[in-house]
Parts: C-alpha cells; structure tokens; sequence
C-alpha cells in the first residue's frame, strides 16, 4: 500500500456543526421561531446580521419555506449586501429561486414601480432625486384630498 495516498477508509467522518450552534441563547430563539415575524433589535456588533441570516436559511433549510417566499429589509445597501451574500453562502446551492433581501427603500420602489398602475398613482409622479420631494408632497396633498 501507499503510505501517500489516502482512502475513504482512512478518513474519519468529522462532526457536523450546525450554524445554529453559534448562537447564544437569545439569537438561537430569533433564528428558530417560525411564527410570524421577528423584530431584531441590539447594539453594534452584537449578531443581528448573523441572526437574521441564520433565521432565513433556517427557515428555508429545517422548516421548508421556500425561499421566494421571504423579505428581509435593511436600511442601508451595504448591510442588504451582506445579508444576500451570507445566506447565498448558507443556503446558496439549495434553491435557484432567492429571498428578497434589500433596503426599505428599494423595495418599496420596486413595488411602486410594479404596481404602479393597481395603486392608481400616475406613472407622471416625480421622486426619483431628494429634490423632489415637494413635488412629491404636493402632489400627494392633491391626491388625499380627491379622496
């Protein structure tokens, strides 16, 4: 035999470590209750990234949701980047189908802009730069005042 090459039968199954085991006790309840949805609310630094990506591929991994079927909002698009990229890492190869993990606002953009006509908003509004933002108000003050 080859001292060099190594066999199946020479290797030893290494124990399995569960992402749930890296949590303490108060993140591991956020992460596995299912029920409804869960505000996470700590200082810096102290997990809630790691919490809410864990939540998501737990309930995509162990309760079988499916992944199309969660939002998870943020409110900066670096703290949704890093959320799409730890889960991808979790859960990446279990589904081609994503959860939506973006900011508050450029969700609420895209369902604006989805849904645009079903809101019976004419396409017309500005909003789309800061300085718009009296016309926006305007515009709405009119429509609120129609109904």
């Amino acid at each position: 035999m080859n001292p060099c090459k190594i066999t199946l039968a020479d290797l030893e199954p290494l124990p399995t470590l569960s992402f749930l085991d890296q949590l303490n006790p108060q993140q591991r309840e956020a992460v596995e209750t299912v029920d409804g949805p869960v505000l996470i609310l700590a200082g810096a630094g102290s997990g809630k990234t790691r919490v809410i990506t864990y939540r998501i591929a737990n309930l995509i991994e162990n309760v079988g949701v499916m992944p199309e079927s969660i939002l998870a909002m943020t409110f900066t698009n670096k703290a949704a980047s890093e959320m799409v990229e730890r889960v991808d890492k979790l859960v990446g190869g279990l589904s081609i189908a994503k959860p939506v993990i973006s900011t508050f606002h450029s969700f609420c953009v895209r369902v604006l802009r989805r849904d645009i006509e079903a809101l019976r908003i004419p396409s017309s509004v500005p909003g789309k730069r800061p300085s718009d933002t009296p016309k926006v108000l305007s515009f709405m003050t009119r429509a609120i005042r129609r109904n």
